[in-house]
């Protein structure tokens, strides 16, 4: 495989993988027990290797019918500036378009800059008809 060649795997992420990805690209941490359960609940996912190396990763989750999110868009930050978001993003959405049906919503929470990325995908800001809320369990 040449050294700069990537490709995309149709797979969930190990917890490993999940963990180091989330730390390298500067996402929150969760403990290894938080992400097992929560990767158990991934609907589709996209890993991107270069050889033995995961550099990428990119997960829907939701309910099976009427919810989904995009969560978990990571690119480790030595192979950032290529296009691999917009790859994660184009795998994820082809998933989106062609096997959930077509009343689902599909959001995602947008760190800025990464707000431009998705609205090439078609995400628009909800705001102010509506807001995005969060909050920790504890």
């Amino acid at each position: 495989m040449a050294e700069n060649t990537y490709t995309v795997v149709k797979r969930t992420p190990t917890v490993a993988e999940y963990m180091q990805l989330r730390a390298a690209a500067g996402l929150s941490p969760f403990s290894e027990e938080a992400a097992a359960k929560g990767l158990a609940g991934t609907i589709f996912a996209i890993v991107l290797e270069q050889g033995d190396r995961v550099v990428g990763m990119g997960r829907l989750i939701g309910d099976g019918g009427c919810f989904f999110q995009i969560v978990d868009i990571a690119v480790n930050p030595s192979d950032q500036g290529l296009g691999l978001g917009k790859t994660i993003m184009r795998e994820l959405m082809e998933f989106v378009t062609t096997q959930l049906p077509a009343s689902a919503y599909v959001s995602l929470i947008a760190d800025v800059p990464a707000n431009q990325l998705y609205k090439k995908f078609g995400f628009v800001e909800t705001a102010p008809r509506s807001l995005g809320m969060a909050r920790r369990a504890r």
